[in-house]
């Protein structure tokens, strides 16, 4: 019987965690570092671990495909007394078939409690020195989203509006195929603590 989603989780993690210690290296890593300024900078003991972990990631990421494990994790938002259960993509895991459909299915209810929670805030683009935004230009990123995250701190509710590849779309480089514009509700002007989500 394949492993779950969970047991990747923590086998991913107890991986991270031998790593860190030490207890897993890569011979003879200087072979596979094309940039001598990096390698000098991290020395080879540290790039032997980074790739250790980079490697037995990737080995998890094909047992992810070979099996069709999602790489998706469910978790509650709360925000003001409300709350939301939400999918995303878990960040040391792929996504495989059918978690994109499972993201843009729940796009719905995610913004039913995105436009609810943030009634009576100010909403506004997530940059530096964000500008206010207002509903109609809200509407219109959601109108060209493909699916859409939700998470919150104390005073701020923060919705993610992505679309293309669940793997790639927090890359820089992916855009414009991929990406995901952020908006922030907040009754001021928002805190930097979340803005580069």
């Amino acid at each position: 019987m394949p492993y779950t989603t969970t047991d990747l989780i923590r086998i991913l993690d107890q991986e991270l965690r031998a790593t860190r210690l030490g207890q897993r290296v890569l011979l003879s890593p200087e072979d596979r570092i094309n940039d001598p300024v990096l390698a000098k900078a991290l020395g080879t003991d540290q790039m032997s671990r980074i790739m250790a972990y980079q490697d037995f990631r990737t080995e998890i990421h094909r047992y992810q495909q070979k099996h069709q494990i999602s790489g998706l994790v469910w978790h509650e938002c709360r925000f003001r007394g409300r709350s939301v259960y939400v999918p995303e993509l878990h960040p040391q895991l792929s996504a495989v078939e059918g978690d994109k459909e499972t993201l843009m299915a729940a796009k719905a209810e995610i913004l039913a409690f995105w436009w609810e929670a943030a009634e009576s805030l100010t909403l506004w683009g997530a940059a530096y020195d964000p500008p206010p935004l207002s509903r109609a230009a809200v509407e219109q990123l959601i109108a060209a989203a493909e699916w859409a995250e939700i998470s919150a701190i104390q005073a701020e509710l923060y919705l993610g509006l992505c679309w293309g590849d669940p793997k790639e779309y927090h890359c820089q480089w992916a855009y414009p195929d991929s990406g995901c514009h952020r908006v922030v509700a907040a009754a001021g002007k928002p805190t930097d603590v979340k803005m580069w989500l």
